[in-house]
């Protein structure tokens, strides 16, 4: 497992929208705009699927993902193994925070999972020398 920095949570809790890619067992690409995501801790981060189609199916057959996000010029990459919950405590929470968030921006939101997922790598996506560099 690869742990993130506190400064490389600080940047995926501030950007709006993060990148989720996923491929199915054939090697078809998948990637979808991700926004509702939270840190479970500095291994683990939760998305939640309120749209995942293709993204689910991806998911079911091949469990390695890719969530990128950044801000500027400096950006990152985690790579790892997502689990599903659609039951238990973890999702009743999730499904609580994204109804709550659509009452808000005014736009009904039903979680139909939490995806949890377990990073193993980190990379580098900001321009430069250290573009693709593992990080972790």
């Amino acid at each position: 497992m690869a742990e993130m920095s506190e400064h490389i949570q600080e940047l995926f809790l501030k950007v709006p929208t993060a990148v989720l890619s996923t491929a199915s067992l054939d090697g078809k690409p998948n990637c979808v705009p991700i926004s509702p995501k939270k840190i479970i801790d500095s291994q683990t981060v939760l998305l939640s699927d309120q749209f995942f189609n293709k993204t689910l199916a991806n998911i079911k057959a091949n469990p390695q993902v890719g969530v990128t996000f950044w801000e500027g010029e400096e950006g990152y990459q985690l790579k790892g193994t997502v689990t599903v919950e659609t039951s238990g405590h973890r999702y009743e929470e999730t499904a609580a925070w994204i109804e709550d968030l659509g009452n808000k921006i005014g736009f009904p939101l039903q979680s139909k999972g939490a995806v949890i997922m377990n990073i193993e790598e980190i990379y580098s996506v900001s321009p430069g020398p250290d573009a693709g560099k593992k990080l972790a």
